[in-house]
């Protein structure tokens, strides 16, 4: 296993590559100019200059290999630096955004905790609930709770974020005036009165992300079961005289989560992208809020970092679930 989870990440760094190179090569194509926001009064000669400073004027494949090397070597350096106190990239040149010329990373570090902190947060919510749910109506099939189950999950696939998130603000913000309909980034959590208010402002953000993930989750669940408890060897479990609670829950549980396995891992990074929509709804200051703001503003070294890391996020995850296959299956063996 230990063999396999190393080839798999010198294997990924090829992939990496190649899926930064797409990215740039996108960016690059793609219509618009960074100095198209700048006042028509700015002389040509001055934009020009402008250009110059952003790097614009090297050719493409120079502004391609400078960035990946900000990013693969300076960036992890200032990780170090800021961990160990060593002093590895001082005076380097980092990628900087063209709207705010501050590092990427630094702004991008500023927001990922309020991404965490929804996202993080309706995932696990998302996962705890589905499991049983799917669980329950597989052994309850066509059930009263089957029934509704499905119900549910149809709902939660069929209405978007963009659609349930303005719903549920209505609903509990306008109307009952539970929870505030605008996520406030700067409350600080220093007490227990202050995390009560965190509370209450994630709950809408959580609720509509959450939906989506159950809804998914749990009908993979429930399928995967399904097929489980028809199998022979849950027959013979029950012939040999095994409690039902451990048929179910310790032979075709594990079994099960095989499959499922890969929806919850790759869902990681999914969130992330489907987070965007929930964060303009919600106004949640976050990384999905960076990125629509970057691509308004043409910021590209921001789009490219932003992009890719939610690529590198997708190769991760992909890593993990093969990883968590052969800790589930014992059959499952990477020579």
């Amino acid at each position: 296993m230990l063999t396999f989870t190393v080839r798999r990440l010198v294997l990924a760094v090829p992939t990496l590559l190649f899926i930064s190179l797409v990215i740039f090569l996108l960016l690059e194509l793609a219509p618009g100019d960074p100095m198209a926001q700048v006042p028509l009064t700015v002389p040509p000669e001055v934009k020009e200059k402008m250009r110059e400073a952003l790097g614009l004027g090297q050719p493409m494949h120079i502004r391609f290999l400078k960035w990946l090397v900000q990013f693969f070597w300076i960036e992890p350096q200032i990780l170090i630096d800021n961990i160990f106190g060593t002093g590895l990239a001082e005076g380097k040149l980092r990628v900087l955004s063209w709207q705010t010329r501050s590092p990427v990373m630094d702004i991008v570090v500023q927001r990922i905790p309020q991404t965490l902190w929804v996202v993080g947060t309706a995932y696990l919510v998302g996962v705890l609930i589905a499991l049983p749910i799917g669980i329950y109506s597989a052994y309850r099939q066509y059930s009263f709770f089957d029934q509704a189950g499905t119900f549910v999950s149809m709902i939660g696939f069929s209405v978007p974020p963009f659609f349930s998130g303005v719903l549920v603000i209505v609903i509990f913000s306008v109307n009952l005036g539970w929870f505030p309909s605008i996520y406030d980034t700067t409350l600080k959590v220093h007490d227990w009165d202050s995390f009560m208010l965190q509370l209450r402002q994630m709950v809408m953000p959580v609720m509509v992300l959450a939906l989506q993930i159950t809804a998914q989750i749990s009908r993979f669940m429930r399928a995967s079961m399904l097929d489980n408890l028809n199998q022979d060897y849950v027959r013979t479990a029950r012939a040999k005289g095994l409690s039902e609670y451990i048929v179910v829950m310790v032979h075709v549980l594990r079994n099960s989560m095989i499959p499922v396995v890969t929806v919850i891992a790759l869902g990681v990074p999914a969130i992330f992208g489907g987070a965007i929509i929930t964060e303009q709804v919600f106004k949640v200051n976050g990384i999905g809020q960076l990125l629509i703001g970057a691509i308004q503003a043409n910021d590209l070294p921001m789009v490219q970092t932003l992009t890719f890391i939610f690529a590198l996020l997708i190769v991760l995850f992909n890593i993990i679930a093969d990883v968590l296959y052969g800790i589930l299956d014992p059959r499952i063996r990477y020579d």
